[in-house]
């Protein structure tokens, strides 16, 4: 789950990381009220959106006068900001935040994310802020430093005071380094967080330097939500799609992609390679959908209705290996779902696992068209025939 910039910022100041004052506004009134609430002669209009890319979008503002301020939100709030995580229909701007300018001397990144390979909190830093990290690797992979956290002591100072020496941060600076980086870290472990990223951090103001937190991003771990109500309570579902959101409210994993064939498969590793198999014969997935464990008729059939409120689907590929599953309740949910939803695309199904015989027993007796596949790869090449036409 992902939260909006300004949700990130209200919770690091919970921790004690310094951010710009700032507010969130809904109106062009309400920002205008929000700068001269704040004071000062500048400040940054932000639109509020779960992508990345904005200030190149346009979607960054700097003012110099409350009129300049009403002006950038006015043009912002109701429009779509086209960005290279949006697609081209980009994401509908509801909201923003309006903070204090700051003066920055240098910008720096820095973040948090779980190290799959090692399975541990992983800190990453580099002296080149306010770019994507992505670019930074692939560019200039020497200026980037990590440093993996041990889950059992945490993050410890000579690990915070190594990190900002790498990055050139020193002086009267680095206890600011030390405490800001060991209370990301809480907030995070607290909240579990799966990344927690920090672009730019900056070092600010015209005599006094300090830190500052600019740009905030945090992403958490959907399955430790029913233990994060205030987190929980941060989710902005217009920012998701309504499809996504009404597959999680029926237990299922659902991920819209751009293709023509919908894909319905309990596990995610099947759901994977049931994709793969089907780029490999040439077609385009239009999902991700697991099913998972247990799946009832009723969840299967909920499982359809998602997958065909999508409209560039031409056929559904069905890819079941049941071990807690049972193939007769899949197929028992086949038959209810093209009852109840009157399917006009073709039905591609594979069952394996416990029960098969049953499960394709009743599809066979149904009266109905199913296409059978004996494996994952005859169900992939059939149903990028059946899109190719």
């Amino acid at each position: 789950m992902n939260i909006h910039e300004y949700q990130a910022k209200e919770l690091l100041k919970t921790y004690g990381v310094p951010v710009p004052d700032g507010a969130v506004a809904y109106s062009d009134a309400q920002a205008a009220s929000v700068a001269e609430e704040i004071g000062g002669s500048r400040w940054v209009v932000k639109a509020q959106i779960h992508a990345g890319g904005r200030g190149k979008a346009g979607g960054v503002k700097v003012a110099h006068s409350i009129e300049e301020v009403r002006q950038y939100a006015d043009a912002m709030l109701g429009s779509h900001l086209v960005t290279h995580q949006t697609g081209p229909g980009g994401s509908l701007v509801q909201r923003l935040w309006v903070e204090q300018a700051s003066h920055i001397k240098k910008e720096y990144y820095l973040g948090f994310v779980i190290d799959r390979g090692n399975q541990r909190i992983t800190l990453i830093a580099s002296s080149e802020g306010g770019m994507e990290i992505e670019e930074v690797a692939k560019e200039t992979p020497e200026k980037i430093v990590k440093e993996v956290v041990d889950p059992a002591i945490g993050l410890l100072d000579f690990q915070c005071r190594k990190v900002a020496t790498a990055i050139g941060l020193k002086g009267k600076l680095m206890p600011q380094a030390v405490r800001l980086m060991k209370a990301i870290y809480r907030c995070m472990r607290d909240k579990d967080a799966l990344q927690a990223e920090i672009n730019p951090l900056a070092i600010v103001g015209e005599s006094d330097e300090s830190l500052m937190v600019l740009d905030a991003k945090f992403n958490f771990d959907d399955n430790a939500l029913y233990r994060q109500r205030t987190i929980t309570e941060m989710r902005d579902l217009a920012e998701e799609d309504p499809k996504e959101v009404e597959a999680s409210g029926h237990g299922l994993n659902y991920i819209a992609l751009d293709g023509n064939i919908g894909c319905i498969v309990n596990g995610a590793g099947l759901a994977m390679a049931s994709l793969d198999a089907i780029t490999l014969h040439g077609g385009r997935p239009a999902n991700f959908l697991d099913v998972g464990g247990g799946a009832s008729p009723e969840k299967v059939t909920n499982a359809c209705r998602i997958v065909l409120e999508d409209p560039n689907v031409r056929c559904i590929l069905v890819n079941i290996f049941a071990g807690i599953n049972r193939c007769d309740w899949i197929a028992k949910g086949l038959i209810q779902a093209c009852d109840s939803l009157q399917i006009k695309v073709p039905l591609i199904v594979r069952l394996a696992g416990t029960n098969v015989d049953e499960g394709r027993k009743i599809l066979a007796e149904s009266g109905l068209s199913f296409i059978t596949a004996e494996n994952l790869d005859d169900a992939a090449a059939k149903a990028v025939a059946i899109v190719k036409g």
